[in-house]
């Protein structure tokens, strides 16, 4: 009996306990095949987009050091070591402007004006992105020239999409495509700060071009 047993234990030892068919070992085969696709697909957008950000850190702080030693450094001495006991004078914040428009500057200054009605009050949002601006730099003494006014139309903002307006940023512009749509290519221009977004679109309209290309459908009018 105990030799029968014993065999019997040996024997359910030796049986696997699962037989993988070919079916399973497919699916492992593509499980395996897609996580190398994605992996090849956002992973090497995602490596540049961080040594690429770490880039920039880097020359920011690097620019950031320069500005801040020309600022310590001392500037040309004179002849006379004591006329080096005061420091250069600064350009003054405050930029020319007509009596009206100072006026205008003092009263928003002063809070007796507020600085969201100076569109109703001018009607002329240009002038009064300009006088904001000016107040702006005197509460707070600092200068806004890096910040660019001129060259944007500030009528097409007014009550859309931005308040109280002092300036405009310029936001970079890329390309993707050529999209092929109902049977033409298209170039298609992205504005946008997000990094890997033009590229990943632009991955998707050379998906749509090998495919024989995208066709638009009219729903309503």
């Amino acid at each position: 009996m105990s030799v029968w047993n014993g065999r019997t234990y040996c024997e359910r030892l030796l049986t696997p306990l699962h037989v993988v068919t070919l079916s399973e070992i497919a699916a492992i085969v593509s499980l395996i095949a897609s996580f190398i696709y994605l992996l090849g697909f956002f992973g090497i957008d995602f490596v540049q987009s961080v040594s690429t950000r770490e880039d920039e850190n880097e020359n920011e702080h690097h620019q950031f050091l320069i500005e801040e030693d020309d600022r310590k450094r001392p500037g040309p001495c004179p002849a006379s070591l004591d006329d080096c006991t005061t420091a250069p004078s600064l350009p003054p914040l405050i930029t020319p402007s007509s009596e009206k428009d100072e006026k205008v500057i003092k009263s928003v200054v002063s809070g007796s004006l507020p600085s969201y009605s100076l569109e109703s009050k001018l009607g002329d949002c240009k002038r009064a992105a300009s006088i904001r601006r000016e107040a702006l730099q005197r509460m707070t003494g600092r200068s806004l020239d890096g910040l660019p006014l001129e060259g944007f139309d500030y009528e097409s903002i007014l009550g859309q999409c931005c308040e109280m307006p002092v300036g405009y940023v310029q936001i970079p512009v890329g390309i993707a495509g050529p999209l092929l749509l109902d049977g033409r290519e298209y170039s298609v221009p992205m504005a946008t700060t997000e990094g890997c977004l033009i590229a990943s679109t632009n991955r998707g309209c050379k998906a749509i071009y090998v495919s024989g290309g995208a066709t638009s459908v009219l729903l309503q009018t």
